[in-house]
C-alpha cells in the first residue's frame, strides 16, 4: 500500500503542498476530492455524522478515523477516544492534531484475548464507523467476520454507530422500473482506485450496504439493528447493539 490517501491528509496537516485526491470506482468516473473536507469541523459535517457524534457515549473507538475530525470533536467534549486507521500517514496527522491515542491498526487486529479477564479486555461503549463505515468490510462475504469482531469489542449496553448508502441509484433502470444490477455478486461491492500527486494506489474493495442487507447481516450475527436517521441521498446511519 502506497498510503496515498494518508499522504494527502498528512500533506494538508503539514502544509506540504496538498493537492486534490482523485477517486474512481468500477462503476463511476474519476472524481476530485478536496482533502480539506476531511478536516471539517462539527458545523460542516453532514447530519448523519452529527447525529452519530451526539449519540456517542462512554469509552469510544473511532474505526477508520482518517484525519481524526470525529475523534477531535469527541475529545473536546471530554470523552476517552481511541482512534485507529490502517494508514500510517493519517495517524501521524491525527497525532499532530492532538488525537494522542491514535494508532495504526486494522480493526480485525484490535486485541481482545478471550483468555483475559473481563477487566483487562479492551472493550468500548461506542464504536464509530463513519463516512461509509461499511466500506472497510470490503465485500458482503467478509461482513460477518467484521460484525463478529465489532460485537466482541462492545461493552454490555454498548453500541456500534455505522453509516452507509444504498447505491442502487447509480444503476440504470429498465422499462418496468427494475434496476440493471450485475447478475453475479452484490451491487454494493465496488472496487476503488485512489490517485494523488501523479501516483495511483493499488485497487481495493469497498462495500456500500443498503439498510436491509445490513440489518439482515446484523441479525445473523446476533446483533440488533436500528435505523437512526436517513440522509438526503440514499444514505443512512444505523445503530447496532447486543
Amino acid at each position: 500500500m502506497k498510503d496515498l490517501f494518508g499522504q494527502a491528509i498528512l500533506d494538508f496537516q503539514t502544509n506540504n503542498s496538498p493537492e486534490d485526491l482523485i477517486t474512481e470506482t468500477n462503476i463511476s468516473e474519476a472524481d476530485e476530492m478536496s482533502v480539506d473536507y476531511l478536516f471539517r469541523g462539527y458545523n460542516d459535517m453532514p447530519k448523519l455524522e452529527k447525529k452519530a457524534l451526539q449519540l456517542a457515549k462512554g469509552k469510544i473507538l473511532d474505526v477508520g478515523c482518517g484525519a481524526g475530525s470525529h475523534s477531535l470533536y469527541l475529545l473536546e467534549k471530554g470523552f476517552e477516544v481511541t482512534a485507529i486507521d490502517i494508514s500510517p500517514n493519517a495517524i501521524k496527522a491525527c497525532q499532530l492534531r492532538g488525537v494522542k491515542n491514535a494508532r495504526v491498526q486494522n480493526l480485525l487486529d484490535v486485541e481482545n484475548d478471550p483468555s483475559e479477564s473481563e477487566q483487562v479486555k479492551q472493550k468500548f461503549d461506542t464504536i464509530l464507523l463513519l463516512m461509509n463505515g461499511t466500506g472497510i468490510f470490503g465485500t458482503l462475504a467478509e461482513t460477518s467476520k467484521y460484525l463478529q469482531k465489532l460485537k466482541s469489542l462492545l461493552n454490555p449496553n454498548g453500541q456500534i454507530l455505522i453509516d452507509s448508502s444504498d447505491i442502487i441509484y447509480m444503476f440504470d433502470e429498465d422499462e418496468d422500473g427494475s434496476f440493471l444490477v450485475p447478475a453475479n455478486g452484490y451491487y454494493g461491492e465496488l472496487t476503488f482506485t485512489v490517485s494523488y500527486k501523479g501516483q495511483t494506489e493499488d485497487t481495493f474493495p469497498w462495500l456500500y450496504l443498503d439498510y436491509n442487507t445490513l440489518q439482515n447481516a446484523a441479525h445473523a450475527n446476533g446483533l440488533e439493528c436500528e435505523l437512526v436517521i436517513e440522509g438526503k441521498h440514499y444514505d443512512y446511519l444505523a445503530k447496532l447493539s447486543h
